[in-house]
């Protein structure tokens, strides 16, 4: 009885690798190589007109990601591919997806052994756009705040997917978890930040959060917003919400578990799209 390989699919991402663009479906790691059991980091940089955001910020978590894990991230290995990606057609979609990776690269099974030669890539696919706002629900898994790997963008990122395809699940875009302490921690992919007693506040970096590219520049260019912990409960009650990220900038939350909020007609909110949109407009790499 013969078979036949099935037809490779083609998921519309181009790939950097050893030097060149791979071939859709074609392999770009080995069984031996340590990223396939989340050992490595990797960036999510959105693309306009082929021009990446905050490039140089996101280069700088790489390194601060991977130094916990004992990678040592060679940039100019790092530029090379992304340079190699961003020449092709793709990059030129808008927006896209730069997607960078770092993994510890290939050890033995088994064995405890350190990885010594990390594997590099870099690869672009298009984003599709958001609406206008976001809906978001409350997840029923908590971060834990003082992990190994709390903090750190890492390829052990699953937790994230889980909570992201349960919010989907229940008509929501994005799902939000508390830490073990009960307060509000962070979005499966996003910071979250609510007007709480008049002021817009997001969690510390203490709280277990992901030190977020587009909430770091929030901080410094709305110098009015307040990093505090919160519980949990503050989504059932707060007015006005806003999540963040590569992707979606500044997105206002129009639901949470359902309860409208005020959305794009948010009074505190309204200033903070505004000042990212032209601030980020402004200048490419800030």
């Amino acid at each position: 009885m013969s078979s036949s390989a099935a037809p490779v699919r083609d998921l519309g991402i181009v790939t950097w690798m050893d030097g060149r663009i791979l071939e859709p479906g074609e392999p770009a790691i080995t069984a031996e190589d340590r990223g396939l059991v989340g050992d490595g980091v990797f960036e999510a940089v959105k693309l306009t007109d082929g021009v990446p955001f905050a490039l140089t910020r996101h280069l700088d978590r790489l390194v601060v990601s991977a130094r916990p894990l004992g990678i040592a991230v060679d940039l100019d290995a790092v530029r090379a591919a992304v340079d190699g990606v961003l020449a092709t057609d793709a990059a030129r979609r808008t927006p896209s997806w730069l997607r960078i990776t770092v993994s510890a690269g290939p050890a033995r099974m088994g064995k405890g052994e350190r990885a010594t030669t990390p594997t590099v890539m870099a690869a672009v696919a298009a984003i599709d756009p958001w609406p206008p706002t976001s809906t978001a629900v409350v997840l029923p898994w908590q971060r834990n705040e003082r992990g190994a790997t709390t903090g750190l963008k890492t390829l052990s990122y699953i937790e994230n997917g889980i909570g992201l395809r349960w919010a989907r699940d229940r008509g929501a875009d994005e799902g939000i978890f508390a830490n073990t302490l009960g307060n509000l921690c962070e979005g499966s992919g996003t910071n979250v930040f609510v007007v709480h007693d008049g002021a817009v506040v997001t969690p510390p970096l203490s709280a277990g959060c992901l030190a977020g590219v587009t909430r770091a520049l929030l901080l410094e260019w709305v110098p009015d917003i307040v990093e505090a912990d919160l519980p949990i409960e503050v989504l059932s009650t707060c007015a006005e919400a806003f999540v963040t990220s590569t992707s979606r900038d500044v997105h206002p939350v129009a639901s949470i578990d359902g309860r409208p909020l005020l959305g794009l007609d948010g009074p505190a909110t309204q200033p903070v799209v505004e000042c990212f949109a032209a601030r980020s407009g402004a200048d490419p790499d800030p």
